[in-house]
């Protein structure tokens, strides 16, 4: 068995929270570098992201990993781009980069979640396949 089978209700729980925090991380380095260099910058934490979705993907054998992952990137994002008190942005964002990222991000995230691995076999209706 592999994937999200193979595992206890306790593992994947640790997980999909382990997969939380790496979305965080994953979303303060990609404004962080996406922000420092345009083009750059914004093409490694699109690939970042990508690559955190994918191995979520593959970790549990289903969409619920790109989801936790989805949610800690989405978090850090939003906290990111919130002014604070002072009126100013704990980050800056320049100009179309930061949108180009957050768009990039959900595509990202929605290929990884909908994608069919070669272990995934089709639902029928019928019954059990052969």
């Amino acid at each position: 068995m592999t994937g999200s089978a193979a595992i206890g209700n306790g593992a994947r729980i640790a997980v999909l929270l382990g997969l939380l925090a790496a979305g965080v991380l994953t979303g303060v380095a990609g404004w962080l570098v996406a922000d420092l260099w345009f083009h750059g910058g914004l093409a490694l934490a699109l690939l970042a992201l990508f690559g955190l979705f994918l191995g979520a993907r593959l970790a549990l054998g289903t969409g619920i990993g790109v989801g936790a992952a989805t949610v800690g990137w989405f978090l850090s994002y939003v906290l990111l781009g919130v002014p604070r008190p002072e009126g100013d942005f704990l980050l800056g964002s320049s100009g179309i980069g930061m949108y180009v990222y957050l768009l990039g991000g959900v595509v990202l995230a929605v290929m990884c979640a909908t994608m069919n691995l070669p272990g995934d076999r089709p639902l029928s209706a019928a019954g059990k396949a052969k």
